[in-house]
């Protein structure tokens, strides 16, 4: 390569492309803030609603303030007949990430919206509308993809506990409530993570909010992104017990496979939101009285952080976490994008308040200038 070519960072590792107000990891510190809150105390202290209105807002709700924005969001909780009959088509082969990509659309589809941008009053509504009406989508097709009747959302629950009845048709107890609510917690937002940045691209063209969402879907599907929680619970269920843990680990190990829920692009000493959501897990286990997977994760974790030093990542705790609760695995993902919306739809408003295409360059590595032979001599 000539001594004057660029320097190309592959996966813009360690490039600074903007600025943001939002989130901020510090991986020297294993810690993760929203708007300036640790993570774990926010997970520790507040529903997943005041941290959607801290994101969006900049600041922690008071009394009013929080129950004007649930009442705001209770009222938009339910979908149109056509959209149920949208998901109501969709095939029940069709993964759930698939299929909320294309609800988000429709919701989209809907709504008449213009080119251009529209203010950030009406993005700040529609934001509103995917925080009440995901969680909907992703429970009506959880339903009828098992051949059950849809249970309608209730404007009296909070979003955990509403989306725990719409899909079992019953409010579990409180502490299986508080560790769903921590996960959303945990899961909102991550600064410039791969799919943030696909929506942030979107929004930068001015594309309107639903766009930027469905980037933001399609980005997370990936098993190295939201996808990998997924991948976590089928590697537990591939090892089975924890006495085959440690071998099965070295087995992978020594034939240099990828071990999923293990390792982060940013964390280098840990992933500041393990700890909240691994002591959910315990508390789910606990509820269950099932332990296996728990101890099927100490293992693993026990090896790779005392000999390899690599450590668990949030979707490490947050796989078995699903799967005590009830959840079939490929709705993993579609649950994350419930909460990860509220941190999407942060960075829209950002990157529309003070815009720029975003629109980097390439180098160029293939053949030199040529002329075009006519196909007659060719």
């Amino acid at each position: 390569m000539a001594s004057n070519a660029p320097k190309i960072e592959k996966g813009l590792a360690g490039v600074v492309v903007d600025e943001t107000a939002i989130s901020e990891v510090i991986p020297e510190l294993s810690a993760l803030t929203y708007r300036g809150y640790p993570v774990d105390e926010l997970a520790r202290s507040c529903s997943f609603e005041e941290v959607a209105f801290l994101l969006w807002n900049g600041e922690l709700p008071n009394k009013k303030e929080l129950a004007a924005f649930n009442r705001a969001e209770r009222r938009e909780r339910e979908i149109s007949p056509r959209m149920l009959k949208v998901i109501g088509a969709f095939p029940k082969s069709a993964h759930p990430m698939d299929t909320i990509r294309t609800a988000v659309s429709m919701l989209g589809a809907e709504e008449k919206t213009a080119w251009g941008g529209e203010g950030d009053a009406k993005d700040r509504a529609r934001a509103m509308k995917m925080l009440a009406k995901i969680p909907t989508m992703v429970a009506t097709d959880f339903r009828l993809r098992q051949g059950k009747r849809r249970i309608k959302p209730r404007g009296d629950l909070s979003i955990a506990e509403n989306f725990l009845n719409m899909c079992f048709g019953k409010v579990p107890p409180k502490e299986v409530v508080k560790a769903f609510d921590v996960s959303l917690i945990l899961y909102a937002e991550h600064s410039f993570n791969a799919s943030t940045f696909a929506a942030r691209v979107v929004s930068s063209t001015r594309a309107d909010i639903y766009a930027a969402a469905v980037a933001g879907i399609a980005a997370l599907k990936g098993p190295l992104h939201g996808g990998a929680n997924e991948a976590v619970m089928h590697m537990l269920k591939e090892i089975g017990r924890p006495e085959r843990a440690e071998a099965w680990l070295r087995q992978k190990l020594d034939d240099k496979e990828l071990v999923m829920g293990f390792g982060h692009r940013v964390y280098r000493i840990g992933d500041s939101r393990v700890p909240s959501m691994k002591a959910a897990l315990k508390e789910l286990s606990d509820w269950r009285d099932d332990h296996k997977w728990l101890e099927i994760e100490n293992e693993l974790e026990r090896v790779m952080v005392g000999e390899k030093k690599i450590y668990p990542n949030l979707d490490f705790p947050a796989g078995p976490a699903y799967y005590l609760m009830g959840f079939p695995i490929e709705l993993y993902t579609a649950i994350f994008v419930m909460s990860r919306i509220t941190g999407w739809c942060a960075h829209v408003f950002e990157q529309s308040s003070d815009n720029r295409l975003i629109r980097p360059l390439s180098a160029y590595i293939g053949r030199g200038k040529r002329d075009v032979v006519p196909l007659a001599a060719r």
